[in-house]
């Protein structure tokens, strides 16, 4: 962790480019964007335009083309694999829209992954408590199957939060869900990312969703067209 800078993630005239048969194609084109250590940034915009892609890069699940990419003080984009793999397991955690969860794993083993892969003996003490806080105490041994979508969205929360990390990454996480559940999840993605003093980065179409984020960030056509920060 690396809080000498006011931004836990720091996005400079940041381009990705793909090739495809008919040729380049932009996905991100000259996108500037800075995001305070503790703060709930809600991204929003139409399907294609840059937000999944945006998000894998910060993530270091994906190389930029070209700019500059520093997430928790490291230039990510200049990483090796090996460096992005041990940094995404130090500082960020990610819930899926798909939840992702391992179907032959319980809830209480599915939650102990990250801490497992580090080495940690307390890794399943570690997962019951944070099944407690999202209040999964009695489903530790269920497994993705014979939990709701929202029970397993709460799983994937869980997971998300177990290893402390600096940064949350949210990509669609109630989209599987009805609008009830949707609110109940990002109440309690909301909450425990404030317990945590973790920063959350929200991809969201719902916008009763994204209100409930302190900034907003709207892109189109890989580009950011509203960014308070700019």
């Amino acid at each position: 962790m690396n809080r000498n800078s006011q931004s836990i993630v720091a996005l400079d005239d940041l381009w990705l480019v793909l090739k495809s048969q008919a040729g380049d194609v932009e996905i991100l084109r000259g996108v500037n964007l800075d995001v305070p250590y503790g703060e709930s940034v809600s991204i929003s915009g139409p399907s294609g335009a840059g937000k999944t892609s945006l998000m894998m890069i910060i993530g270091g699940m994906e190389k930029a083309t070209r700019g500059t990419v520093v997430v928790a003080g490291v230039r990510i984009n200049e990483s090796t694999e090996e460096d992005l793999a041990r940094f995404r397991r130090q500082n960020v955690g990610i819930v899926f829209q798909s939840f992702h969860l391992i179907p032959t794993m319980t809830a209480l083993e599915n939650v102990a992954i990250p801490l497992e892969l580090s080495g940690d003996r307390n890794a399943f003490d570690q997962a019951r408590s944070e099944l407690a806080e999202v209040g999964l105490l009695s489903r530790l041994g269920h497994y993705p199957s014979q939990l709701s979508g929202g029970e397993q969205q709460r799983v994937a929360i869980a997971r998300a939060l177990i290893a402390q990390p600096d940064l949350i990454l949210a990509d669609e996480p109630t989209g599987n869900l009805d609008m009830t559940n949707s609110e109940r999840i990002m109440d309690l993605l909301v909450q425990r990312c404030s317990d945590k003093n973790a920063t959350l980065i929200l991809i969201t179409h719902q916008k009763e969703l994204a209100q409930r984020c302190t900034q907003h960030v709207e892109m189109s056509d890989g580009r950011i067209i509203s960014n308070p920060n700019r």
